[in-house]
């Protein structure tokens, strides 16, 4: 049953531009598609190791920075690209490394205090970054000889980093050391007795999400050729931090579904409503109330009880 939803889930994505037949609706896919990407690999740390973060942003927008700043240098989009991940991966070792060192709330405060110091790197080095102004991306570049400058394009080149990525999550989450990483989670004081470092599980799976959040943030750089310091800011990491809770945490759909509903919500419903954060909040709030578990677990929870009922 899975399997199937999954394919009809890939099939529609797939004929998605056809059917849209407009830039406008294109380009918001592929903003959905980014922001789950950058939300599914949040993810990795709320919902798989318990570890809650309010600083996922830095990783994005290091590399979308990094991104811009090697294509203006005239590095390959390739080098380009290897590069600006090797960078967030650093990045991520020492952050993990920094934060790792509390647990709870200690934790999410040193992620939001570390994420906060980048915000104020870009914003303040304007020489370095632009500042407010931020930097412009030269152009798109080709991808296999494939020019992706149209919507269309783009679109095909993220969904396919999307669905790699989320191959590599689920093959992940699924290994041994993806099952080591939830047993931190629930258990830390049992898999420490079983020997294994709690510590190192978690310092690796710190960096494997900041390595995907750094692809969500190559794209990024790549769909809106232009970086500023707000990409970084506390309520862009909060947002994709609603994206994992609204969508359902510890579920590989949950993410994707939570950035759909946000994203469409501040381009499509802010459009016809003046007051659409209102509108999301309402949204959040029915969400906890009815859904705690998120909308991906909680509808299928539902369709669990109708099914029960009807037969």
């Amino acid at each position: 049953m899975k399997f199937l939803l999954w394919l009809s889930a890939l099939a529609a994505l797939s004929i998605l531009p056809a059917a849209l037949q407009s830039d406008f609706y294109i380009n918001i896919c592929s903003q959905i598609l980014i922001a789950a990407l950058i939300a599914s690999s949040l993810n990795l740390l709320v919902g798989y190791a318990g570890l809650t973060s309010l600083g996922h942003a830095a990783f994005a927008g290091t590399a979308a920075y990094a991104i811009v700043w090697l294509s203006i240098a005239g590095v390959g989009p390739a080098a380009a690209v290897g590069i600006a991940l090797l960078c967030v991966g650093v990045m991520a070792a020492v952050f993990g490394y920094l934060a790792l060192r509390a647990t709870g709330l200690g934790f999410l405060m040193i992620t939001l205090a570390l994420g906060q110091v980048l915000w104020g790197v870009a914003y303040r080095y304007v020489d370095l970054t632009g500042g407010d102004n931020g930097l412009s991306l030269p152009g798109r570049p080709d991808v296999f000889g494939f020019d992706i400058g149209t919507p269309a394009a783009f679109y095909y080149l993220t969904l396919v980093v999307f669905l790699l990525v989320l191959i590599a999550l689920v093959a992940f989450v699924r290994s041994p050391l993806g099952l080591s990483i939830q047993g931190t989670r629930d258990q830390p004081r049992r898999m420490r007795a079983l020997g294994y470092n709690v510590w190192l599980i978690q310092w690796l799976v710190f960096i494997a999400a900041g390595l995907l959040g750094g692809v969500g943030g190559v794209l990024y750089a790549y769909y809106h050729q232009y970086i500023n310091p707000q990409f970084l800011a506390l309520t862009n990491s909060a947002e994709y931090l609603l994206m994992v809770i609204a969508g359902g945490s510890g579920s590989i759909a949950g993410p994707v579904v939570g950035a759909a509903v946000v994203v469409l919500a501040k381009t499509v419903v802010s459009a016809y409503v003046a007051r659409w954060l209102m509108l999301l909040g309402i949204v959040f709030v029915l969400i906890v109330l009815f859904m705690p578990e998120g909308m991906v677990p909680g509808l299928a929870r539902l369709a669990k009880a109708i099914r029960a009922r009807l037969s």
